[in-house]
């Protein structure tokens, strides 16, 4: 079983400073919200953890399959609902893949596993919210 802690120490007004993996990390809210807007909220940085996440197994299995691909762009919407806590009622990612003669289904298969299988931060808010997903590839 695994185990995880972070620690958090106010570096003023509603900024937080913390390590992760060696490497230093602030959260804050925007101005908008009362905050100085030092850093990304963390619920922006929650979804930017599904984009790692996913992203890190999807590009994992391509190389292994190798396919030679130029490029992967991976892009989140979410809706949030009006009401107090706001939390995310939609997620929606789009995967972009570009190269020369990818082979679809492949790549199909390596996102698919991605969301049902691998990706943790996917398993953990698909129990919040619908997490849906489509592919576009490009030349």
């Amino acid at each position: 079983m695994g185990y995880t802690k972070i620690e958090a120490r106010r570096t003023g007004n509603m900024a937080f400073e913390m390590e992760l993996d060696g490497h230093r990390l602030i959260t804050d809210a925007s101005k908008e919200a009362g905050g100085n807007d030092l850093g990304p909220s963390p619920k922006k940085l929650l979804l930017a953890g599904l984009i790692g996440c996913t992203g890190i197994d999807v590009a994992s299995m391509i190389k292994k399959m190798k396919i030679d691909l130029e490029d992967l762009n991976i892009e989140v919407e979410a809706d949030s609902s009006e009401e107090h806590p706001k939390v995310y009622t939609r997620i929606h990612l789009t995967y972009r893949f570009k190269g020369k003669n990818l082979p679809k289904e492949k790549l199909e298969r390596a996102v698919t596993l991605s969301q049902e299988k691998y990706c943790g931060v996917s398993a953990m808010l698909q129990k919040a919210a619908p997490v849906t997903y489509d592919i576009v590839i490009e030349e």
